[in-house]
């Protein structure tokens, strides 16, 4: 095996400002400085490395029908100024959706069908995907990708319109899963839905919670990431919910229903 090799003290070490000596336990590695300094950028680079693979680790053929398709909604996605999800973050969706064996599911922000495709690909071949979106537009977009990747017309439900007028018309208890990828602002309001929506042991999904590292930045932010905060305190406070917080994409919240 190659590559760094801490440094072991084997006598007591000084504290070089004051005091008595600092003594470690027997087999615990320590650091020099400037050691320490190049340990941590290979760190990095490695964490990022190993984060870009996993990104790509899932992703179909770009000669695929699903490849080209997403390519051709992600294409969309630029064109009108939305952030679809991470091939990450949908290899994630897709994974969850099959390990609950969905075959009811809500997606509350269609944006142009990225994330959808990644939710049909994981639902039994019977389910049935309700996706919303306030841009009619968008909903358009949706329907030609989901018609690209091979997907029957009447494996999705489109409706347009705000959300919270939307999600209190859908059946209670009757649905496996809650994706949620619309205003930050209303993901509080999105969670309430989630919890009267899905069946014990469905999974509600919060994207974009890590609001590009402002999430957990100590400076000021703005009032759409002080609302992801309450959330992520919401979701793990809650007693009707067990939590994850996945590192993929920017960031996926996911918590199942007790």
């Amino acid at each position: 095996m190659t590559g760094f090799r801490p440094h072991v003290r084997r006598t007591p070490a000084r504290d070089r400002t004051s005091g008595p000596p600092i003594r470690f336990p027997p087999g615990v590695a320590t650091v020099k400085a400037r050691e320490r300094r190049g340990q941590e950028k290979a760190i990095t680079g490695n964490r990022l490395t190993s984060w870009a693979f996993a990104e790509a680790y899932g992703s179909p053929d770009a000669e695929s029908p699903e490849g080209a398709a997403l390519r051709w909604a992600r294409d969309r996605s630029v064109e009108g100024g939305v952030r679809p999800v991470s091939p990450g973050a949908g290899d994630t969706l897709r994974l969850l959706t099959a390990a609950c064996g969905a075959r009811a599911v809500v997606e509350i922000g269609t944006g142009t069908g990225v994330s959808g495709i990644h939710l049909l690909q994981g639902m039994r071949p019977d389910g049935v995907l309700t996706t919303v979106d306030i841009e009619p537009e968008r909903l358009q977009f949706a329907r030609q990708a989901f018609r690209a990747a091979g997907f029957a017309a009447n494996r999705a439900r489109f409706i347009p319109g705000h959300a919270l007028d939307v999600l209190p018309r859908l059946t209670d208890g009757g649905y496996d899963l809650v994706f949620c990828d619309a205003d930050r602002l209303e993901y509080l309001a999105y969670l309430a839905e989630s919890l009267r929506l899905l069946r014990p042991g469905g999974l509600v999904v919060f994207a974009g919670v890590f609001a590009g590292g402002r999430t957990v930045d100590s400076g000021p932010q703005p009032t759409e990431v002080l609302k992801l905060r309450e959330l992520l305190r919401a979701v793990r406070e809650s007693d009707a919910l067990m939590p994850a917080l996945l590192p993929a994409g920017d960031g996926l919240l996911c918590a199942a229903r007790r």
